[in-house]
């Protein structure tokens, strides 16, 4: 990873730098005009769930290369965390930028006093943060996904009996 990259929290500036990224990252399908990410992000900010002590760029030369967004869903009813979309520029793909983004939200989650952060993804990934199937913890997943795939780090302020149903924030319900 370089070392002139900085990791900071999401500014209003960046609105469209982070929407124009994730086109860039996921792609836009045929018939839409912007990428399934993008869309969801706009949702997550006009809904006001981000939760923007855990949302962070990554900038190198004044220009961002990278997003995290976390917003608030719920588990067995109380507050809890969703991780995602995440993305880093296609030019910027494998150094290392988004396991950066990964770490900042691990650490600023525990520092939060978070109990978890949960998220879809490739386990062989997130598992080198810590993830693990949700199941395991008595997360149960909000949609119909391969157990693997859908997963829960746990932070120190967890504790088993707030295992239960996790709901991602209303954006993701909407996503068509």
């Amino acid at each position: 990873m370089r070392d002139d990259l900085i990791i900071r929290r999401e500014t209003p500036d960046d609105t469209a730098a982070t929407e124009a990224l994730h086109d860039a990252a996921f792609g836009v399908p045929d018939g839409r005009s912007e990428s399934v990410e993008r869309e969801l992000l706009r949702g997550l900010r006009a809904d006001g769930s981000v939760i923007d002590e855990l949302t962070f760029v990554a900038e190198l030369d004044g220009e961002v290369v990278a997003h995290v967004v976390c917003s608030r869903g719920s588990l067995a009813g109380e507050p809890s965390v969703g991780l995602g979309p995440i993305g880093v520029r296609p030019d910027h793909q494998r150094q290392g930028i988004g396991a950066a983004l990964m770490m900042a939200v691990v650490a600023s989650a525990e520092q939060q006093a978070e109990p978890a952060v949960v998220l879809l993804g490739d386990p062989e990934y997130y598992g080198f943060f810590g993830f693990v199937p949700a199941s395991g913890l008595g997360i149960a997943s909000p949609g119909e996904w391969e157990d693997r795939n859908f997963q829960a780090k746990p932070l120190r302020a967890w504790r088993p009996q707030m295992a239960g149903d996790f709901r991602y924030a209303p954006a993701f319900d909407r996503l068509g």
